[in-house]
């Protein structure tokens, strides 16, 4: 029988006071429930113990915890200033021509207006183009098929940062 061995940045994490792995966690997803689900497991023997939790966790959020969770991320083609995270995850915008960003910032707020919040998508690897593409498609759902596409693109985000903070040596 072979051993395995919790990979150093998990094992860091799972080592972390409560208050440190909250905020940590925190970083990641802004809902404290979500946060609170994450923590209550601790320890994770493997990342995918952690990413599974974390969709577990997701699938439970209310509509008020989803709220909560989409209002840490700022609006594409808008990165938070001084954020690494928001710039890397929002690369895909950097190079975007004037056109292409004056045109998201107008979706951006047509979308905010209709359905109360910030347009949500894993930008991570997407280009400026898919973005747009995906606002203007995403615009025509009803708030009841939205919210759970926002659900499930924050659980792609969810487990893009989770695995940058367990899988850092």
């Amino acid at each position: 029988m072979t051993s395995t061995s919790t990979p150093p940045g998990l094992a860091r994490f799972n080592a972390l006071e409560e208050h440190a792995a909250f905020t940590a966690l925190h970083e990641a997803c802004a809902s404290t429930a979500w946060a609170k689900r994450l923590l209550a497991a601790r320890p994770y023997a493997t990342p995918e113990a952690l990413y599974a939790a974390s969709d577990a966790a997701m699938a439970e959020l209310t509509a008020e915890d989803l709220a909560e969770a989409m209002a840490g991320h700022p609006p594409i083609g808008r990165p938070k200033p001084g954020d690494p995270t928001s710039a890397r995850e929002q690369r895909g915008m950097a190079g975007a021509s004037d056109a292409l960003k004056a045109e998201m910032l107008e979706l951006n707020l047509a979308y905010q207006e209709k359905f109360g919040h910030v347009f949500l998508i894993c930008a991570t690897g997407r280009t400026g183009e898919q973005m747009r593409d995906a606002v203007r498609e995403r615009i025509g759902n009803t708030p009841e098929r939205e919210r759970e596409i926002v659900r499930t693109e924050l659980g792609k985000i969810n487990r893009i940062r989770l695995a940058r903070l367990v899988e850092e040596d």
